[in-house]
Protein backbone atom coordinates (compact mmCIF):
# COMPACT_ATOMS: atom_id res chain seq x y z
CA UNK A 1 0.00 0.00 0.00
CA UNK A 2 1.33 3.45 -0.85
CA UNK A 3 -0.39 5.97 1.60
CA UNK A 4 -2.23 5.88 4.55
CA UNK A 5 -4.03 8.69 5.86
CA UNK A 6 -4.83 9.25 9.58
CA UNK A 7 -7.51 11.92 10.76
CA UNK A 8 -8.58 12.13 13.70
CA UNK A 9 -11.57 13.86 14.62
CA UNK A 10 -13.77 15.20 17.21
CA UNK A 11 -16.73 16.61 16.48
CA UNK A 12 -16.64 17.20 12.58
CA UNK A 13 -19.88 15.82 11.15
CA UNK A 14 -19.93 18.76 8.72
CA UNK A 15 -16.16 18.19 7.04
CA UNK A 16 -15.37 14.54 7.13
CA UNK A 17 -17.34 13.76 4.05
CA UNK A 18 -16.05 16.01 2.07
CA UNK A 19 -12.69 15.95 3.17
CA UNK A 20 -12.87 12.18 2.23
CA UNK A 21 -14.21 12.67 -0.98
CA UNK A 22 -11.50 15.08 -1.50
CA UNK A 23 -8.90 12.09 -0.53
CA UNK A 24 -10.76 9.80 -2.70
CA UNK A 25 -10.00 12.28 -5.76
CA UNK A 26 -6.49 13.52 -5.09
CA UNK A 27 -5.90 9.29 -4.77
CA UNK A 28 -7.32 8.16 -8.06
CA UNK A 29 -5.90 10.74 -9.77
CA UNK A 30 -2.39 9.86 -8.86
CA UNK A 31 -3.13 5.83 -8.92
CA UNK A 32 -2.28 5.28 -5.46
CA UNK A 33 -2.98 2.57 -3.30
CA UNK A 34 -4.26 3.48 -0.16
CA UNK A 35 -6.59 3.66 2.99
CA UNK A 36 -8.29 6.54 4.87
CA UNK A 37 -8.23 6.16 9.03
CA UNK A 38 -10.42 8.01 10.29
CA UNK A 39 -10.16 8.04 14.50
CA UNK A 40 -13.35 9.34 16.34
CA UNK A 41 -11.75 10.64 19.39
CA UNK A 42 -15.19 9.87 21.50
CA UNK A 43 -17.45 12.56 19.33
CA UNK A 44 -21.00 13.17 20.41
CA UNK A 45 -22.34 14.35 16.81
CA UNK A 46 -22.73 11.96 14.17
CA UNK A 47 -19.16 11.54 13.08
CA UNK A 48 -19.07 7.99 13.71
CA UNK A 49 -22.32 7.49 11.73
CA UNK A 50 -21.07 9.46 8.62
CA UNK A 51 -17.59 7.39 9.27
CA UNK A 52 -19.46 4.02 8.48
CA UNK A 53 -21.81 4.90 5.55
CA UNK A 54 -18.35 6.38 3.95
CA UNK A 55 -16.60 2.86 4.61
CA UNK A 56 -19.59 1.15 3.19
CA UNK A 57 -19.37 3.27 0.08
CA UNK A 58 -15.45 2.65 -0.32
CA UNK A 59 -13.43 -0.03 1.37
CA UNK A 60 -10.69 2.06 2.11
CA UNK A 61 -12.10 4.19 4.42
CA UNK A 62 -11.93 2.25 7.90
CA UNK A 63 -12.33 3.59 11.63
CA UNK A 64 -11.60 3.33 15.13
CA UNK A 65 -13.65 4.69 17.94
CA UNK A 66 -13.13 6.18 21.18
CA UNK A 67 -15.54 5.02 23.88
CA UNK A 68 -14.76 8.75 24.95
CA UNK A 69 -12.18 11.91 24.57
CA UNK A 70 -8.51 11.11 25.01
CA UNK A 71 -6.92 13.85 22.78
CA UNK A 72 -5.31 13.99 19.96
CA UNK A 73 -1.98 12.17 20.67
CA UNK A 74 -4.03 8.84 21.97
CA UNK A 75 -5.94 9.24 18.12
CA UNK A 76 -3.02 9.92 16.65
CA UNK A 77 -0.96 6.75 18.61
CA UNK A 78 -3.87 4.60 18.15
CA UNK A 79 -4.01 5.56 14.09
CA UNK A 80 -0.28 4.98 13.68
CA UNK A 81 -1.00 1.32 15.28
CA UNK A 82 -3.59 0.62 12.64
CA UNK A 83 -2.22 1.82 9.46
CA UNK A 84 0.00 -0.70 6.66
CA UNK A 85 1.05 2.74 3.90
CA UNK A 86 4.17 2.95 2.96
CA UNK A 87 3.66 6.44 3.78
CA UNK A 88 1.33 7.87 6.44
CA UNK A 89 0.34 11.13 6.03
CA UNK A 90 -1.64 13.25 9.03
CA UNK A 91 -4.40 16.11 8.82
CA UNK A 92 -7.00 17.07 10.44
CA UNK A 93 -10.33 16.99 10.05
CA UNK A 94 -11.42 20.43 9.68
CA UNK A 95 -10.90 21.20 6.01
CA UNK A 96 -8.06 23.27 6.88
CA UNK A 97 -5.65 20.85 5.37
CA UNK A 98 -5.59 21.02 1.89
CA UNK A 99 -5.01 16.82 0.27
CA UNK A 100 -3.76 17.94 -2.80
CA UNK A 101 -0.39 18.35 -0.68
CA UNK A 102 -0.53 14.97 -0.29
CA UNK A 103 1.41 13.25 -3.49
CA UNK A 104 3.99 15.79 -3.23
CA UNK A 105 4.49 15.16 0.87
CA UNK A 106 4.79 11.50 -0.48
CA UNK A 107 7.64 12.05 -3.24
CA UNK A 108 9.42 14.23 -0.48
CA UNK A 109 9.35 10.77 1.48
CA UNK A 110 9.87 8.35 -1.06
CA UNK A 111 11.98 10.27 -3.47
CA UNK A 112 14.15 12.46 -1.33
CA UNK A 113 14.85 10.07 1.40
CA UNK A 114 12.97 12.18 4.08
CA UNK A 115 12.27 10.49 7.34
CA UNK A 116 9.65 12.97 8.22
CA UNK A 117 7.87 15.94 6.65
CA UNK A 118 6.07 18.70 7.75
CA UNK A 119 3.95 21.60 6.80
CA UNK A 120 4.66 25.14 6.84
CA UNK A 121 1.18 27.04 6.98
CA UNK A 122 3.14 30.16 5.86
CA UNK A 123 0.08 32.12 5.50
CA UNK A 124 -2.59 31.30 8.26
CA UNK A 125 -6.42 31.66 8.85
CA UNK A 126 -6.44 31.40 12.28
CA UNK A 127 -7.53 33.94 15.14
CA UNK A 128 -4.70 35.55 17.15
CA UNK A 129 -5.43 33.39 19.98
CA UNK A 130 -4.00 30.32 18.12
CA UNK A 131 -1.30 31.99 16.34
CA UNK A 132 0.90 34.14 18.79
CA UNK A 133 0.91 30.88 20.96
CA UNK A 134 1.79 29.14 17.82
CA UNK A 135 4.73 31.24 17.21
CA UNK A 136 6.08 31.49 20.69
CA UNK A 137 6.44 27.84 21.18
CA UNK A 138 7.43 27.00 17.49
CA UNK A 139 10.80 29.61 18.81
CA UNK A 140 11.26 27.99 21.49
CA UNK A 141 11.13 24.59 20.50
CA UNK A 142 13.46 25.32 17.68
CA UNK A 143 16.02 26.70 20.23
CA UNK A 144 15.35 23.77 22.67
CA UNK A 145 15.36 21.07 20.08
CA UNK A 146 17.72 21.81 17.32
CA UNK A 147 15.11 21.28 14.65
CA UNK A 148 14.72 24.10 12.34
CA UNK A 149 11.34 24.16 11.41
CA UNK A 150 8.98 27.06 10.70
CA UNK A 151 5.35 25.13 12.45
CA UNK A 152 5.78 22.39 14.27
CA UNK A 153 2.20 21.85 15.38
CA UNK A 154 0.57 21.34 11.58
CA UNK A 155 -1.50 18.72 11.46
CA UNK A 156 -0.41 18.24 8.14
CA UNK A 157 2.71 15.57 8.22
CA UNK A 158 3.90 12.92 6.32
CA UNK A 159 6.14 10.00 7.63
CA UNK A 160 7.95 6.86 6.61
CA UNK A 161 6.09 3.78 7.75
CA UNK A 162 9.17 2.71 9.99
CA UNK A 163 8.61 6.19 11.91
CA UNK A 164 4.86 5.99 13.04
CA UNK A 165 5.92 2.28 13.77
CA UNK A 166 9.07 3.68 16.16
CA UNK A 167 7.93 6.51 18.19
CA UNK A 168 5.01 7.02 20.85
CA UNK A 169 3.16 9.65 21.16
CA UNK A 170 0.58 10.45 24.53
CA UNK A 171 -0.42 13.04 27.01
CA UNK A 172 -0.56 16.46 24.12
CA UNK A 173 2.98 15.58 22.97
CA UNK A 174 1.70 15.60 19.31
CA UNK A 175 2.55 19.08 18.81
CA UNK A 176 6.22 17.63 19.10
CA UNK A 177 6.59 14.81 17.04
CA UNK A 178 9.61 15.86 15.20
CA UNK A 179 11.72 16.38 18.51
CA UNK A 180 10.12 12.63 19.24
CA UNK A 181 11.51 11.29 15.75
CA UNK A 182 14.64 12.74 16.38
CA UNK A 183 15.22 11.47 19.61
CA UNK A 184 14.17 7.86 18.05
CA UNK A 185 16.93 8.31 15.76
CA UNK A 186 15.47 9.94 12.61
CA UNK A 187 17.19 12.65 11.87
CA UNK A 188 16.15 13.64 7.92
CA UNK A 189 13.23 15.91 8.66
CA UNK A 190 11.94 17.97 6.17
CA UNK A 191 9.69 21.21 5.31
CA UNK A 192 6.76 21.94 3.24
CA UNK A 193 5.18 24.94 2.70
CA UNK A 194 1.30 23.65 2.53
CA UNK A 195 -1.91 26.01 1.80
CA UNK A 196 -4.02 27.03 5.18
CA UNK A 197 -7.38 27.10 4.60
CA UNK A 198 -10.20 28.93 6.21
CA UNK A 199 -12.02 26.92 8.37
CA UNK A 200 -15.50 25.83 6.47
CA UNK A 201 -17.56 24.27 9.50
CA UNK A 202 -17.94 24.83 13.16
CA UNK A 203 -14.68 25.75 15.41
CA UNK A 204 -11.56 25.06 16.49
CA UNK A 205 -11.37 22.76 19.68
CA UNK A 206 -8.32 24.19 21.04
CA UNK A 207 -7.88 27.29 22.14
CA UNK A 208 -4.77 29.35 22.94
CA UNK A 209 -5.32 29.58 26.58
CA UNK A 210 -4.51 26.23 26.81
CA UNK A 211 -2.08 26.31 24.79
CA UNK A 212 0.21 29.17 26.69
CA UNK A 213 -0.50 26.60 29.77
CA UNK A 214 0.05 23.45 28.35
CA UNK A 215 2.99 24.30 26.02
CA UNK A 216 6.12 25.19 28.04
CA UNK A 217 4.88 21.98 30.28
CA UNK A 218 4.77 19.65 27.05
CA UNK A 219 8.37 21.07 25.54
CA UNK A 220 10.33 20.65 28.93
CA UNK A 221 8.55 17.17 29.53
CA UNK A 222 9.42 15.94 25.92
CA UNK A 223 13.31 17.05 26.09
CA UNK A 224 13.78 15.61 29.68
CA UNK A 225 11.70 11.93 28.29
CA UNK A 226 14.12 12.53 24.71
CA UNK A 227 17.32 12.99 26.89
CA UNK A 228 17.06 11.20 29.90
CA UNK A 229 13.51 8.69 29.67
CA UNK A 230 16.39 5.65 29.32
CA UNK A 231 18.78 6.74 31.99
CA UNK A 232 17.01 9.16 34.30
CA UNK A 233 19.94 8.16 36.84
CA UNK A 234 21.97 10.15 34.71
CA UNK A 235 20.15 13.29 35.48
CA UNK A 236 19.06 12.45 38.89
CA UNK A 237 22.14 10.87 40.27
CA UNK A 238 24.60 13.26 38.55
CA UNK A 239 22.45 16.39 40.61
CA UNK A 240 22.18 14.39 44.04
CA UNK A 241 25.71 13.32 44.16
CA UNK A 242 27.05 17.19 43.61
CA UNK A 243 24.52 18.57 46.89
CA UNK A 244 25.65 15.34 48.71
CA UNK A 245 29.67 16.02 48.22
CA UNK A 246 28.45 19.76 48.73
CA UNK A 247 27.01 18.52 51.84
CA UNK A 248 29.83 16.54 52.81
CA UNK A 249 32.29 18.56 52.55
CA UNK A 250 30.85 21.36 54.61
CA UNK A 251 30.56 18.59 57.72
CA UNK A 252 33.70 17.38 57.06
CA UNK A 253 35.14 20.77 57.31
CA UNK A 254 32.84 21.88 60.75
CA UNK A 255 34.20 18.23 61.91
CA UNK A 256 37.84 19.41 61.45
CA UNK A 257 37.30 23.22 63.05
CA UNK A 258 35.49 21.25 65.89
CA UNK A 259 38.87 18.88 66.53
CA UNK A 260 41.45 21.29 65.99
CA UNK A 261 39.98 25.34 66.60
CA UNK A 262 37.13 24.02 69.46
CA UNK A 263 36.02 27.71 68.73
CA UNK A 264 32.59 26.73 68.48
CA UNK A 265 30.64 23.61 68.06
CA UNK A 266 29.45 21.80 65.23
CA UNK A 267 25.52 23.08 65.54
CA UNK A 268 26.12 26.41 66.68
CA UNK A 269 27.24 27.55 62.98
CA UNK A 270 24.31 28.29 60.32
CA UNK A 271 26.34 26.22 57.62
CA UNK A 272 26.00 23.27 59.75
CA UNK A 273 22.35 23.17 58.37
CA UNK A 274 23.56 23.96 55.10
CA UNK A 275 25.56 20.97 55.00
CA UNK A 276 22.98 18.66 56.27
CA UNK A 277 20.38 20.18 54.08
CA UNK A 278 22.38 19.43 50.94
CA UNK A 279 23.41 15.72 52.43
CA UNK A 280 19.68 14.89 52.27
CA UNK A 281 18.58 16.44 49.33
CA UNK A 282 21.47 14.93 47.97
CA UNK A 283 20.80 11.32 49.25
CA UNK A 284 16.85 11.87 48.70
CA UNK A 285 17.96 12.76 44.73
CA UNK A 286 20.20 9.71 44.07
CA UNK A 287 17.12 7.42 45.49
CA UNK A 288 15.14 9.32 43.12
CA UNK A 289 17.38 7.97 40.06
CA UNK A 290 17.18 4.52 41.53
CA UNK A 291 13.32 4.72 41.52
CA UNK A 292 13.18 6.24 38.25
CA UNK A 293 15.37 3.76 36.83
CA UNK A 294 13.41 0.58 37.70
CA UNK A 295 10.31 2.08 36.60
CA UNK A 296 11.73 3.48 33.21
CA UNK A 297 12.58 -0.45 33.06
CA UNK A 298 9.41 -2.18 34.12
CA UNK A 299 7.06 0.94 32.57
CA UNK A 300 3.46 -1.24 31.34
CA UNK A 301 2.19 0.32 27.67
CA UNK A 302 0.61 3.77 29.17
CA UNK A 303 -0.88 3.69 26.08
CA UNK A 304 -4.41 2.00 26.57
CA UNK A 305 -7.56 3.63 25.67
CA UNK A 306 -11.10 1.92 25.72
CA UNK A 307 -11.89 1.29 21.89
CA UNK A 308 -15.58 1.48 21.49
CA UNK A 309 -15.90 0.03 17.96
CA UNK A 310 -13.72 -0.48 14.42
CA UNK A 311 -14.45 -0.57 10.93
CA UNK A 312 -11.99 -2.89 9.08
Amino acid sequence: MDISVVIPMYNEEESISELVAWIHKVMGANSFSYEIMLIDDGSTDNSWKIANQLSQQNATVKGVKFQRNYGKSAALHVGFQEVQGDVVITMDADLQDSPDEIPELYRMIQKEGFDLVSGWKKKRHDPLSKTIPTKLYNWATRKLSGIYLHDFNCGLKAYRKNVVKSIEVYGEMHRYIPVIAKWAGFKKIGEKVVQHQARKYGVTKFGGLERFINGPLDLLSITFVGRFGKRPMHLFGSIGSFFFFIGFMILFYLAFAKFYYEEYGMTDRPIFYLGILAAILGTQLFLTGFLAELISRNNPNRNQYLIEKKIV
